[in-house]
């Protein structure tokens, strides 16, 4: 299919459910107070009839001082997810050792680790992420695996799957015109195009050439003029649901945020709390009531003022009135801490909890004591779970766009690989500790249940079979329990 006719709504009529439950989505996980006010405007008002937080536009109150607060948990859930996903580097491997080599020179030079650790905190809270891979000659000599927003992407799906996708976006304007490049995905190319139009329509289609942001493009596309070859049949883009299903849209093939439970009503409650709290901090700070007599008079026009600092007080001339009038009174309220405490932190707990998270992966709970890191996954089974459904649907993508790299690694930078699919091991989100995983081999040792080769690959489960055996034969020659074999020694002679 072609790039979108001229004239045409963007973006798309049909994404725009879509798009509205990604901007609330959005705001939550930005703690942007503007954009929580604009996402609430039209909606101040929940379905019991208490008044949301945001739901107050504070620019109708001018003068008055921003007193709400947001207390980032959205931002956390879904850091805590990423880490749990790619916090360690996933292990990619082929059988090929050529391509092997390459694929580790990729990984590590393109930075795939830190791409997909970013891509997985935005699935988290946007519902899903995009996974592209692109080139340029002029920045690096290999392909880029680079992450795309949801909210900047028009998908095709067919059965479910990812047939092609449009990602867009905006470009820089000095007027009211709006410069967009779009950018379409198909097996086997990928075509650009460069629109004039307004907020929210496409416009008309110009050459690349009038926008400095993309005219470099003009020089890469084919006979046609808006395509790019890439002589491979697959697709140079991938869908990355965070998890599924939608439970908003029922039969949707799109992912669902962390935050879909939906726990944005606990959100707006736990910045409610905290509003509060900080505001019985701000009314109980000490005050004094003094009499007007006891203020200085600074002249006509520039008021009065009580010094609290001064320590001598000349006798006042002051008319006698009631008892007690001309006395200073400190005014001091109760902090509500205990209540504000409690309510914040049940509060976490079940947010984190609705969004598919143990509690202790966010510090809560008892931290006190040292355990091993078995037990630390049995506090976190609810976090492991969802970690384990992530990664069956983070692994095919991944794998999909790392094949996609090496085909066009040897496709336009003349690499001499075999390209095959590889193998993606997510690690281990949660280590074992060092004085505990001590304590375990020297138990195992008392107990003659474990070799020295299998002590080596419990301490060092990131090496191969060779470092392993290595290691392994300079343990038993330093300790003496080295056996030499009679063969090479001459015992037999």
């Amino acid at each position: 299919m072609p790039l979108p006719d001229n004239g045409v709504v963007w973006p798309p009529q049909q994404l725009a459910r879509h798009y509205a439950e990604i901007k609330v989505d959005d705001a939550w996980y930005s703690g942007d107070h503007d954009k929580l006010t604009a996402v609430y405007r039209d909606a101040p008002v929940r379905r019991d009839g208490r008044r949301r937080l945001w739901g107050r536009d504070r620019q109708q109150r001018p003068g008055v001082r921003e007193q709400r607060l947001h207390i980032p948990l959205p931002g956390d859930i879904a850091g805590a997810s990423a880490d749990l996903l790619f916090s360690e580097p996933p292990e990619l491997t082929v059988t090929d050792t050529a391509t092997q080599d390459r694929l580790d020179e990729l990984a590590e030079s393109d930075g795939i680790a830190n791409t997909l650790l970013e891509a997985a905190e935005v699935a988290a809270a946007l519902g899903s992420v995009y996974l592209r891979v692109t080139w340029d000659r002029s920045l690096a000599d290999r392909p880029l695996l680079t992450s795309v927003h949801p909210d900047a992407a028009v998908p095709e799906f067919r059965w479910g799957r990812l047939a092609a996708v449009t990602f867009w976006r905006e470009l820089a304007s000095t007027s009211a015109t709006v410069w967009r490049h779009l950018e379409r995905h198909e097996p086997g190319r990928i075509l650009h195009g460069l629109y004039q139009g307004s907020a929210d329509g496409l416009g008309v289609r110009v050459p690349l050439t009038e926008h400095i942001e993309v005219a470099d493009l003009a020089a890469s596309l084919g006979p046609e003029g808006d395509a790019i070859e890439t002589g491979i049949e697959q697709l140079t883009a991938a869908y990355c649901p965070n998890i599924r299903p939608n439970r908003r849209n029922r039969g949707s093939v799109f992912g669902r945020s962390d935050y879909a439970a939906p726990v944005y009503d606990l959100f707006d409650s736990l910045d409610t709390t905290w509003t509060s709290w900080i505001r019985d901090l701000r009314l109980a700070r000490a005050r004094l009531l003094v009499p007007d007599g006891y203020l200085r008079d600074h002249g006509p026009g520039q008021g009065s003022s009580f010094d609290e600092d001064r320590e001598i007080w000349q006798l006042l001339n002051i008319p006698p009135t009631e008892a007690g009038a001309n006395q200073i009174t400190l005014s001091q309220f109760a902090i509500r801490v205990d209540e504000h405490e409690r309510t914040s932190t049940a509060i976490t707990q079940q947010a984190v909890q609705s969004a598919g998270y143990s509690v202790a992966t966010f510090g809560l709970g008892d931290q006190s004591s040292a355990i091993t890191a078995t037990e630390v996954k049995a506090r976190e089974r609810r976090s492991m779970t969802t970690r384990g459904k992530k990664v069956r649907y983070w692994s095919p993508p991944v794998v999909d766009m790392l094949l996609v790299m090496l085909l066009l690694d040897r496709q336009f930078f003349a690499s001499r690989i075999v390209p095959e699919r590889p193998t993606v091991a997510f690690g281990d989100s949660i280590s074992e500790d060092a004085s505990s995983l001590a304590q375990t081999l020297s138990l195992l040792q008392q107990a003659q249940a474990v070799s020295v080769l299998t002590k080596v690959r419990m301490l060092h489960p990131e090496w191969d079979l060779v470092a392993v055996k290595e290691e392994t034969d300079r343990i038993l020659l330093e300790s003496g329990a080295a056996v030499p074999d009679p063969m090479q020694s001459g015992a037999l002679l």
